[in-house]
């Protein structure tokens, strides 16, 4: 993979409030910071520019493969997923509803006390992080997330409570991370369109005609 390895910039504070954890949210709006709560530990990232590279393709993959494979779905971006009761917030890297789109479509808020959680989350750690992010979505209840780090993609699905490394994405299920990775290391060398031209055709021939994904 390209040489994108900033550092990124992170600051852990403890004993917040969740009322002092929506106040910083109200304070930095859509700025490029991840914040991360939970029982009063707060995290904040400041991402770098190859966190949000690979976040960048890994969307685009995972877009056109719902273009392509003809399934509805909402984008979520990094929308803030929070649950006062849980005492438990993040922001995504990207989040989608797919088979749940059906029952967010036309909202334009959340409330994950009464709407269902994403079906999807991405994932990008290139930095180590203190607080257990997937813990976090294991609370949430979110079905799968994709996880990059140091150039691997892992798929995980909750199952009865917990997440299990699984080989074919739940949402794909003709899908390793096989041939994700594979596109992904592409940035090496070539432009994103480009990529994203070369996967389209790739999965019209091994996906919509009947090959096999891994």
């Amino acid at each position: 993979m390209p040489d994108l390895l900033a550092p990124e910039q992170q600051f852990t504070l403890t004993d917040i409030s969740w009322e002092g954890y929506e106040t910083i949210l109200n304070l930095l709006g859509n700025r490029p910071i991840r914040v991360t709560y939970s029982h009063g530990m707060l995290e904040l990232m400041i991402l770098s520019y190859a966190h949000q590279r690979y976040k960048k393709l890994l969307t685009r993959l995972l877009e056109t493969l719902t273009e392509e494979l003809n399934l509805p779905m909402a984008s979520a971006g990094s929308t803030t997923l929070k649950h006062k009761k849980l005492a438990r917030g993040l922001e995504p890297d990207e989040c989608f509803y797919i088979g749940n789109e059906l029952r967010v479509r036309g909202q334009l808020s959340l409330d994950l006390t009464e709407d269902p959680p994403p079906d999807l989350a991405i994932e990008v750690d290139i930095t180590h992080i203190s607080l257990d992010r997937m813990e976090i979505y294991t609370r949430l209840g979110v079905p799968e997330v994709w996880h990059w780090q140091q150039a691997q993609l892992q798929f995980w699905q909750l199952r009865e409570g917990q997440y299990v490394c699984v080989d074919m994405s739940p949402t794909f299920p003709q899908l390793s991370a096989i041939p994700l990775m594979e596109f992904m290391a592409l940035l090496n060398t070539l432009d994103e369109t480009s990529i994203i031209h070369r996967f389209r055709a790739w999965v019209q021939e091994n996906l919509l005609a009947g090959g096999e994904g891994s």
